[in-house]
């Protein structure tokens, strides 16, 4: 479980820090006003979808449309949980990195563009870099989205307990188990406790990860001064 719960998580990250700093760099530079006024509440409409909307909807069209491509016998595994759980972590990502983005003091982008680059070049070297605080602190919010999440996990990525052998195998998260087995299990059974120590390790992960966020970003900040 431990193993899935990081393919899956990895995989959302792949496809989902991309694609949201991408469109939060769009949508602080380069889109209309009419553009981003269309776009910032599709973004925000997409965070407040609920989990088992987006389970559902990996059942019956990302899973069979996965199965008909990788011709597999069904679509419930780690590559259609990793699907998912990247827009679900997109609206965290892009709406973090948007604001950075725009947090960026705009002397910065008329020295740049003053002394002859281009809005791209001013784009890719001056304001990212400029606000890679917001932008790490952004992923790993998404992270955590991703790591956190039960219900679409639960619904579409196969639930098979066994260790997976790539993206396109059926998987168990640790909270897709404590989810299915808790509401069972005997009280007080090192079953029962085996189901607490997964929820301790989930806990001793997410600490792991805001920490090592949280030491980036300090030396970070002491690069800058």
């Amino acid at each position: 479980m431990l193993a899935s719960t990081l393919l899956v998580t990895g995989g959302a990250l792949l496809l989902a820090v991309p694609i949201g700093i991408a469109v939060a760099a769009y949508l602080s530079d380069v889109a209309h006003w009419r553009v981003r006024e269309v776009l910032k509440p599709v973004v925000e409409i997409l965070a407040a979808i609920p989990s088992v909307v987006i389970g559902f909807l990996g059942i019956v069209l990302v899973g069979p449309l996965l199965a008909k491509t990788f011709h597999t016998g069904n679509g419930l595994n780690a590559l259609n949980g990793s699907i998912l759980l990247a827009v679900m972590a997109l609206p965290t990502i892009i709406s973090i990195s948007e604001d950075s983005l725009n947090a960026v003091p705009k002397a910065y982008n008329e020295a740049s563009l003053a002394l002859g680059a281009s809005r791209w070049q001013t784009l890719v070297r001056v304001k990212l870099p400029a606000g890679l605080s917001g932008i790490i602190a952004a992923v790993m919010l998404g992270m955590g989205r991703a790591i956190g999440e039960t219900m679409t996990v639960l619904m579409a990525t196969g639930n098979a307990r066994a260790f997976p052998h790539g993206l396109l195998s059926s998987v168990r998260t640790m909270t897709a188990g404590i989810a299915i087995e808790l509401g069972e299990v005997p009280y007080y059974t090192t079953h029962y406790y085996a189901l607490f120590a997964i929820g301790l390790v989930l806990f001793v992960i997410t600490f792991a990860v805001n920490l090592v966020a949280d030491v980036v970003l300090h030396k970070y900040q002491e690069r800058e001064q």
